[in-house]
């Protein structure tokens, strides 16, 4: 008989389990691994006894709390997918997230429950609430639920996750994690970063994105290292935990406002390993201030939703400013044109990625899964850049429009969508410009037929349509748009005219 085995929960989190030290810690509690390891068992058997089977979605928006990141783990130790998701979402759109995963179980916040239950009535859906504070029925049901539970078999090949990530077309697609991506990642980034039991990590990252919940959740998990649970960033907390903390992944913003407080100087940090910075282009200017500033050098990598990490400035060695760094152990990029052939260093291309890494497609997307690989089995990212003569990757755009603004994707076509069916638009043009705060910031140009309508009006149209990070920071009315003798909107053009309007 085939001995069972969960590959995800056996090689990351079981290890541990029964360990007494601490791995959660913030101002409320000190929770150890064999008590957290209680709560994912107590979760699991919930799962299970709202008929959850091997294989089934478990859809989650919830603010970051000890009971959702214990909710991720009990979902794979339960054989279940997990799909996370942003808290800006709004109803309308987690409609179609859950719609299009056929999720059976749903946990919100009580405050839409109800709204949800009313757009998805047809669907055969089991709702839990869990807010803020941990209160709602989730939590309520775990009061009876046995501090046991035997791991649901799985193996490396099946998913553990679905992550959404946006459409050029305005229609999400949902990247399918395996097991055997999310440890090969793991099992890599201990080794590249050097993290180990010694390590307490400052968490301030969200968890429905893979920075936060895969590279610094699992990383720490899979090391018996301890993590500062905080909620968010703030400054002022992030400079009252560093005292306690060895090492910090962030976002740009978390740099830049962090350099803005006099108080975040050499001495606070003196005793810190490592600053990772990911999600977003770090500007070269903020390299050197923080370098300046502390003596210590931000590390700055590459990954994506599809692929979670594949390049890094190294631990030991030259981090370069401006680049992503060389390619990691097990990971093969190569800078290819159009169709796929390689360039040599220094030509600009796409980057393309193969790896146990790689994410196993598109759910239910087989052709925009076939288009997205080569027949090597390279995946195609759609990142511009090239390799320098010492090999590392300089990332210089994309082939399709995205934004990434505060580690967060936006695809302009979905908004450009909503903004042009508001009365009095012609047609608009949504466009990434740079913030120094949010690495890019979404910036609409509109062409109106009304001359009446406005900023806000815009801006209004817009709140409860789609997440709050996808909505643009300015709207600018122009007479026409920029087009080439073909007739595309040249966004080129508007990006340049309004490049400066955050930065000066």
């Amino acid at each position: 008989m085939t001995k069972k085995e969960n590959y995800l929960f056996d090689n990351i989190f079981a290890p541990y389990r029964d360990s007494e030290k601490i791995f959660l810690i913030n101002d409320k509690y000190e929770i150890s691994y064999l008590k957290f390891n209680k709560i994912v068992n107590k979760i699991a058997n919930a799962l299970v006894s709202k008929g959850l089977k091997a294989g089934d979605r478990v859809a989650v928006q919830a603010e970051k709390s000890v009971i959702q990141i214990a909710l991720y783990v009990a979902t794979i130790k339960a054989g279940g997918i997990y799909l996370p998701l942003n808290t800006g979402y709004t109803t309308n759109e987690l409609d179609y997230f859950i719609n299009d995963s056929s999720s059976s179980i749903v946990i919100v916040d009580s405050k839409i429950e109800n709204n949800l239950k009313e757009l998805l009535a047809n669907q055969n859906i089991i709702f839990l609430t869990l807010n803020g504070d941990e209160s709602g029925s989730l939590n309520e049901s775990l009061v009876q639920q046995d501090e046991n539970f035997d791991p649901v078999d799985r193996k490396e090949d099946d998913l553990a996750a679905i992550l959404y990530t946006s459409g050029t077309t305005g229609k999400s697609k949902g990247a399918m994690l395996s097991h055997k991506n999310l440890v090969s990642n793991t099992t890599v980034l201990k080794e590249t970063w050097r993290y180990s039991s010694d390590d307490t990590l400052l968490h301030m990252l969200p968890i429905y994105h893979t920075h936060g919940l895969f590279v610094a959740f699992n990383l720490l998990a899979y090391v018996n290292g301890s993590i500062i649970f905080l909620p968010k960033f703030s400054t002022q907390d992030a400079i009252k935990w560093m005292k306690k903390s060895t090492s910090m992944m962030g976002v740009p913003t978390f740099y830049t406002r962090l350099l803005s407080d006099e108080k975040f100087n050499h001495d606070l940090v003196k005793h810190m390993r490592l600053f990772i910075s990911g999600s977003a282009p770090l500007l070269a200017e903020t390299h050197v201030e923080f370098e300046n500033r502390t003596g210590k050098k931000i590390l700055e990598r590459y990954g994506m939703t599809e692929t979670n990490m594949n390049t890094s400035n190294p631990y030991d060695g030259e981090r370069k400013p401006g680049t992503v760094g060389l390619p990691l152990s097990g990971v093969e990029v190569r800078i290819a044109d159009k169709v796929g052939k390689e360039l040599a260093n220094g030509e600009i291309g796409i980057i393309e990625l193969r790896g146990e890494n790689i994410f196993n497609g598109y759910w239910q997307m087989p052709d925009k899964t076939k288009e997205s690989f080569r027949d090597d089995g390279f995946f195609i990212t759609g990142d511009m850049a090239y390799i320098d003569d010492n090999n590392y990757v300089v990332i210089v755009g994309r082939d399709k429009d995205l934004i990434i603004t505060g580690g967060l994707n936006v695809y302009p076509k979905e908004v450009e969508e909503l903004i042009d069916e508001i009365d009095g638009v012609v047609e608009s043009a949504v466009i990434a410009v740079p913030h120094k705060d949010f690495g890019e910031a979404v910036v609409s140009v509109v062409v109106r037929s009304n001359e009446n309508l406005s900023e806000d009006d815009i801006k209004n149209n817009l709140i409860e349509k789609i997440a709050k990070f996808k909505q643009p920071k300015e709207v600018f009315f122009e007479n026409e748009l920029p087009r080439n003798s073909m007739g595309k909107v040249q966004k080129v053009e508007l990006r340049e005219k309004f490049k400066n309007i955050f930065l000066n």
